[in-house]
This record gives structure tokens, C-alpha cells and sequence, in this order.
């Protein structure tokens, strides 16, 4: 048996960042998002955000990639928003996603960061976020 405990910070966007994820859908978004990943032997330790876009912080299990856990769950998560037709028209996951690992002693302040983001996109945007985050970690934008 493989003893594995790779943390990742997640957060992807809406398609052109548009705010779909209402008051009305948050919460069945993010509960069917948890539910799908039972199901995927996905490990979600937190899960949050805002109206176009996701903080999700996860344990890699031994057999995962990164790729393919963004995959599993935002595919999923946009098909059945669109069967479920929760917005007028068709909705779509941005492309691109962030992802950092975040070390075992960081963990909690990942943690409270994702938890807080109602509280902390009251002073700041996503795009603000997002720029902050790019910088920080060194993705060339």
C-alpha cells in the first residue's frame, strides 16, 4: 500500500469569467461537486468561492495527476449543471485552472483562505486575486 499526502490548491473559473455561480447554485454546485468526488475516490478537503470561480484544496491520492482530477471534476461539474439547466444557456469551466501544492504545515492556512471567500472578495476581486496569485507563484501571465 502507497502512503501518499500531496496537498493541492486548486481554483478555476467560469467560461470568460462570467458570474453563474449564484447564491442559488452555489450550494448544490459545491455539494454535488463533494458527492462526485466520493465517487472518484477524490479527497476534498475544502471547497469554496465566488461568482465565477472555485478554491478547492485536495489530497492527491497515489494514483491521480493533476490533470486529471481538474478533469474529472470540472467536466463533470459543467455537465451537470447543464442537465440539471440551472442557467439559461450552456455553462462552461474556463480551460485553464491554478493549481500549487501546499505544504503539510500550510495546510490550515489554505484551509481558512478558501473558507473565508465570501469575507475576502468583499475587499477584493477575483481578477485582483487571481493577478496576486500569478505573481506569487511565478506563472509568467
Amino acid at each position: 500500500m502507497a502512503f501518499v499526502k500531496i496537498w493541492i490548491h486548486f481554483v478555476w473559473t467560469t467560461k470568460k469569467r462570467q458570474a453563474f455561480i449564484t447564491k442559488r447554485i452555489k450550494t448544490k454546485l459545491i455539494n454535488h461537486i463533494k458527492e462526485n468526488a466520493v465517487k472518484k475516490e477524490i479527497f476534498i478537503d475544502s471547497i469554496d468561492g465566488g461568482k465565477e470561480h472555485l478554491h478547492v484544496l485536495i489530497s492527491l491520492g497515489a494514483k491521480q495527476s493533476v490533470s486529471e482530477v481538474a478533469g474529472l471534476l470540472k467536466g463533470e461539474s459543467s455537465h451537470w449543471i447543464n442537465k440539471e439547466k440551472m442557467i439559461k444557456g450552456k455553462f462552461e469551466w474556463q480551460d485553464e485552472y491554478f493549481a500549487v501544492s501546499v505544504s503539510e504545515s500550510a495546510k490550515q492556512k489554505v484551509r481558512k483562505y478558501i473558507r473565508n471567500q465570501k469575507e475576502h472578495h468583499r475587499t477584493r476581486t477575483f481578477s485582483e486575486e487571481y493577478d496576486e496569485f500569478m505573481r506569487k507563484y511565478g506563472f509568467a501571465k
